[in-house]
């Protein structure tokens, strides 16, 4: 029987077991979007992992959207992920990059431009800025005209990522970012090739990963999707019709991995009563799948155990709990982690909490 801590093969890169990172957002970068040193070291205490999945990574500034969140649009940024990538090496890690455009939650006070979406409808609530939180903005639709640029931002940002050393990427197309508003009906309008149809709201998400596979390779590309329950507005009426066509598509491009967040009725980060998917999305990808939401580690066994998922990302408890897979393997208490330092930018609450041994 497969267990949580067995090694796994995800394209070339061998996990030395299955539990994940998840991609966790920490706002440690300068104004400028660049990796900071304080970064080396926290990627590093947690190396662990089977696979880390970086924190969601600016495709470009137009996309980015969070202040002090990291790029990888540039050749400053992808120097300054060098020594991040080579110290969770150093420690027998492995690390891929979260490629990443907000779509209509970025905020111009943050990225200097009005946010473009698949349709001019603004997300409701408010967005982290500099300044604190203000409401969201109004998007501009996106033209069809501009989709061959932003396929070339997603190929730069993937090959940039191999230059700065990661072992591959997952393309973000979840949490009501620009990939998950093309894909659901509550966020896309439109009555062009890239609407209406499930067929053509998932043409974008093949797109960028064709062009993602042309610049990495299929078994370096991962992907990351929401099909179920509202993130900031950002919902389907019916997530089966148009995600099982969705993870389809990614089986025939033969992705490496697939992985899903999945909000069940009492998530502590969004909750749904949809359905989740992952049972019948097991039937049509093949894959290593991945399962992210609020587990234990003992639903995480299960889980794995079960057949039910090829590995298991955990977010929060990663970030109180950096030797986290040796406080799983050994039963050890977990450490709670503290809100108020999430995104404070400072080392409290990111490099200083300590290990068990």
């Amino acid at each position: 029987m497969t267990d949580l801590f067995d090694p796994i093969d995800i394209g070339p890169i061998h996990a030395a077991n299955r539990i994940v990172m998840a991609p966790l957002t920490r706002a440690r970068a300068t104004r400028d979007h660049v990796p900071t040193p304080i970064m080396v070291e926290y990627y590093k205490q947690r190396a662990d992992a089977g696979l880390i999945i970086s924190e969601a990574t600016g495709i470009s500034r137009e996309g980015l959207g969070w202040p002090w969140a990291p790029g990888i649009w540039s050749d400053e940024q992808v120097e300054a992920w060098k020594p991040i990538t080579q110290a969770v090496h150093d420690a027998g890690g492995k690390i891929v990059c979260q490629l990443w455009h907000m779509g209509r939650q970025v905020h111009s006070s943050v990225s200097g431009q009005q946010p473009v979406a698949p349709s001019a409808i603004a997300a409701p609530g408010q967005i982290h800025i500099y300044e604190g939180k203000a409401d969201h903005e109004v998007p501009r639709e996106l033209e069809v005209a501009e989709i061959p640029r932003l396929l070339d931002d997603y190929e730069n940002a993937a090959r940039n990522a191999l230059k700065a050393g990661f072992d591959g990427v997952q393309i973000h197309a979840a949490n009501g970012y620009l990939l998950d508003e093309f894909l659901k009906d509550s966020t896309n309008k439109r009555t062009d090739e890239y609407g209406g149809s499930a067929e053509n709201r998932i043409r974008l998400l093949r797109e960028v990963t064709e062009r993602v596979i042309s610049a990495v390779g299929k078994e370096r590309t991962g992907v990351r999707l929401t099909p179920t329950g509202d993130t900031v507005g950002c919902v389907d009426s019916d997530p089966e019709a148009v995600f099982i066509p969705a993870v389809k598509a990614l089986q025939e491009l033969d992705i490496a991995f697939l992985e899903m967040r999945e909000p069940g009725p009492e998530g502590t980060f969004g909750k749904t009563d949809q359905p989740k998917l992952s049972p019948k999305i097991r039937q049509v990808f093949h894959k290593p799948l991945g399962l992210n939401q609020d587990y234990t580690l003992e639903e995480a066994q299960r889980a794995v155990q079960n057949g039910e998922a090829d590995f298991i990302a955990f977010g929060r408890r990663f970030i109180s709990n950096p030797d986290l897979v040796t406080r799983f393997k050994e039963g050890l208490p977990l450490a709670d982690d503290n809100i108020k330092t999430w995104y404070s930018q400072t080392e409290e609450g990111y490099i200083d909490y300590p290990t068990a041994h």
